[in-house]
């Protein structure tokens, strides 16, 4: 059975009165560690075919290890010659220097759509800033606590991967160099004030974390110092700091260095391991995408790499100033094809700064591409989502969603999903933070049987 054909037999089901389906999203409101989180819920999970989406899992792992080549590649190891093409200025590349320029762990959250065929990449969200692994943990987890559904995950074959669990693994890991034959003490570490605005987040990530038996501090950089080597939290040692600040809070905010001078020390002494390094950002900079897709870059490719960056990435260039005084005929290219493109700021997350074209006239649309050039934006090509089915808990009507689905990834490799979802028709963009109707989904995987036979 499809995905497709899942999700109506689950809404038929959720139609058939004395269902306890309809209460699965009030459930995982109430979840114990959800609840403070205040968050809104789909009242149904998304279905996705196991096989599909690992396939594309697979696909993401093989373009990241594209992705950490491309400064040698591209351009013969010079880093400083990457950061500039990339538009990444001098005071955030300090930033991320101070920290190691080596590639980073493939730690993060890929976003893409599903376009009815299959999945396409978004964005990559390198680094462990990218959020929602506490949130897809937990309501997957609260979702299997109701029996209705229990039972037709049950019938239908549906699982998932815990992300929560693979987070665990990895800090472990990791933070066994530095604490070998017991628990890393982990703390994560927001920029000063940050809590204020993101502690919600964070705690949920924490409550996650101790289910699966990892206790992990959360603090800000202002709330920690270093001693013989290695940071602390008043007095308790910190084996591994689990950073959820980014280079432009160090390079923007005056005193942003004396904040983070004591973990520049505690890392290079070796006493407290980083994760991860402020060289994620570099790679996670949109602009890679358009490297990767543009066929002036594409010679540095095998043809077996060009076909993986095709069935993956949507048509996705580069727009700033180099690009504006070299290449006028991409600004009109563009400009043509502006019902069909989006515009990107490079190091902007959360649809900040996006421009959609479908929504724009063709003036202020060219306004923006030409006004893009001073921070640096890539132009994409629009993926229209397909059609999510979800009937109204209330109503009982039939109403079309869009999702944006977040992969998590870890060193080793796939590590469970969930969605942002929006009203179609309501944006072109899918955020919890742009828009005021969105809600979060449990995405749920169907194996396929006949390899359920074979293994």
């Amino acid at each position: 059975m499809s995905a497709e054909r899942v999700t109506a037999q689950y809404n038929e089901e959720f139609r058939t009165p004395g269902s306890e389906l309809p209460g699965v999203a009030a459930h995982v409101k109430d979840f114990r560690t959800l609840a403070p989180w205040h968050g809104e819920y789909l009242p149904r999970p998304l279905f996705v075919a196991e096989r599909e989406i690992r396939e594309f899992a697979d696909d993401l792992q093989n373009l990241i290890d594209i992705l950490f080549s491309l400064p040698d590649r591209m351009f013969g190891g010079d880093l400083n010659a990457f950061r500039s093409v990339l538009g990444i200025n001098d005071a955030h590349w300090e930033a991320i220097r101070q920290f190691g320029d080596v590639p980073p762990p493939s730690f993060g959250r890929a976003d893409m759509y599903h376009d009815g065929t299959s999945f396409k990449l978004l964005e990559f969200n390198l680094g462990s800033e990218a959020g929602g692994w506490g949130l897809a943990s937990e309501i997957s987890r609260a979702t299997m606590e109701v029996g209705a559904f229990a039972d037709f995950a049950r019938r239908n074959r549906l699982g998932h991967v815990d992300p929560i669990r693979a987070v665990a693994e990895a800090l472990r890991g990791f933070g066994a160099r530095v604490a070998p034959g017991r628990e890393p003490v982990v703390a994560l570490l927001e920029w000063r004030g940050g809590l204020a605005d993101y502690g919600e987040l964070w705690r949920n990530f924490q409550s996650a974390l101790l289910s699966v038996g990892l206790e992990i501090l959360v603090a800000e950089v202002s709330d920690v110092h270093e001693r013989d080597g290695a940071l602390h939290l008043g007095d308790t040692r910190i084996d591994v700091a689990y950073r959820a600040f980014v280079p432009d809070q160090i390079a923007e905010e005056p005193g942003g260095w004396d904040l983070i001078a004591p973990l520049v020390r505690a890392h290079r002494a070796g006493g407290t391991l980083l994760w991860t390094p402020l060289s994620s950002n570099m790679y996670a900079n949109k602009a890679c995408m358009a490297l990767l897709s543009d066929p002036a870059w594409r010679g540095f490719l095998s043809a077996a790499e060009c076909r993986l960056v095709d069935r993956v990435l949507p048509w996705t260039r580069m727009i700033n100033a180099d690009v504006l005084r070299n290449d006028a005929g991409l600004v009109d290219e563009c400009v043509r094809r502006r019902e069909h493109l989006i515009l990107k700021v490079n190091a902007r997350g959360g649809g900040a700064g996006a421009v959609v074209g479908w929504q724009t006239d063709e003036a202020a649309w060219r306004r923006a591409l030409e006004d893009s050039a001073a921070e640096g934006c890539v132009v994409q090509q629009r993926v229209v989502p397909r059609a999510e089915p979800v009937v109204d808990p209330v109503s009982g009507e039939t109403k079309v969603w869009h999702a944006a689905y977040g992969l998590f990834y870890t060193p080793q490799g796939c590590a469970g999903s969930f969605a942002k979802v929006v009203p179609a028709g309501s944006g072109g963009i899918i955020s919890i933070a742009a828009h005021a109707e969105a809600c979060s989904a449990a995405v749920f995987h169907q194996s396929d049987p006949s390899v359920d036979a074979a293994e």
